[in-house]
C-alpha cells in the first residue's frame, strides 16, 4: 500500500497560495517539493490532505494535479487516488537525450564572456554546505539547481519552463539510488569544474565536461534500474 505525502511538508507553502490560489501556483508548488525531494515516487497526493495543507478548494487541486500528470510527473490511477510518479528505465534515457539536447546546447551557443554564472555559483555554494553538512538529500536538490541555472544561460523563459520539469522528472529517478552520498558527492566536484570552466570563458571544454558528466550520471541510473551500462561509476 502506498503511503499518503506527509501534509507537514505543504503547510508551510500555504502563504505563497494566500493571494491568489490558482492552480498554476498549485502545481509550481507541487513542482518544487517534488524537484527538492520531499515528495518521493509513489507517495499517495490524497485531495483532502493536500487540499488542506495548501489552504485551496480541490477543484484547484485537481486542476493542478492535471497540469502536473501532464507533465508526467503525478499519475492517476482509476478509484485508487493520484500519485507520484515511478519512473522506468525509458523514461530515465528519455530526461537524459533531452538533457544532452538542452544542456550541451545552451552551452555550445553561449556567445562572448563574460557570463551571469551567479545562478550556477550559488548553486555550487549551495551543495558545498551541504557535503560538508553531510545532508546528501540537499545535495541533490542543489545540483538540480545547479542544471537549471545552466539552462537559464540561454535566456529563454520557454526553455527555462521545459528544463523545470525535465529536472523535477530528474529528481524522481534519484530516490532510486541506495547510496546519496555515494551518488550526489562526486559531481559536487563536476559542477565545480563545469563552472571553472565557464568563469574561464572557455564553453568548450565546459560542454565535453558536461556530456561526460551526463554520460556517466546516465549510466548510474541505469544500471540501478536493471539495464546495463557499459560506462564505470564515478566521473571521469
Amino acid at each position: 500500500m502506498a503511503a499518503e505525502v506527509d501534509p507537514a511538508v505543504l503547510a508551510g507553502d500555504r502563504a505563497l497560495l494566500a493571494r491568489s490560489s490558482t492552480a498554476d501556483r498549485v502545481a509550481a508548488v507541487l513542482r518544487t517539493r517534488i524537484s527538492e525531494g520531499h515528495l518521493p515516487p509513489g507517495g499517495k497526493l490524497a485531495e483532502d490532505v493536500v487540499a488542506g495543507a495548501l489552504g485551496v478548494s480541490r477543484n484547484t487541486l485537481r486542476e493542478a494535479f492535471r497540469l502536473l500528470t501532464h507533465e508526467k510527473l503525478l499519475v492517476h490511477e482509476l478509484n485508487r487516488g493520484v500519485f507520484v510518479r515511478v519512473l522506468t528505465a525509458a523514461d530515465v534515457a528519455d530526461i537524459y537525450r533531452v538533457r544532452r539536447l538542452v544542456e550541451c546546447s545552451v552551452i555550445r551557443g553561449l556567445g562572448a564572456a563574460p557570463y551571469d554564472l551567479t545562478g550556477a555559483a550559488d548553486a555550487v555554494a549551495e551543495g558545498g554546505r551541504a557535503a560538508a553538512g553531510e545532508r546528501w538529500g540537499e545535495l541533490g536538490t542543489a545540483d538540480i539547481h545547479f542544471h537549471q541555472a545552466l539552462a537559464d544561460l540561454a535566456g529563454s523563459a520557454r526553455l527555462t519552463g521545459l528544463m523545470t520539469g525535465v529536472l523535477a522528472e530528474l529528481r524522481l529517478a534519484f530516490h532510486a539510488m541506495d547510496d546519496p552520498r555515494a551518488f550526489h558527492e562526486p559531481y559536487l566536484d563536476g559542477n565545480r569544474e563545469i563552472l571553472s570552466a565557464l568563469e574561464a570563458a572557455d564553453p568548450a571544454k565546459a560542454e565535453l565536461l558536461l556530456a561526460s558528466y551526463l554520460d556517466h550520471a546516465e549510466a548510474q541510473l541505469l544500471r540501478r534500474y536493471g539495464l546495463p551500462a557499459a560506462d564505470g561509476d564515478g566521473l571521469r
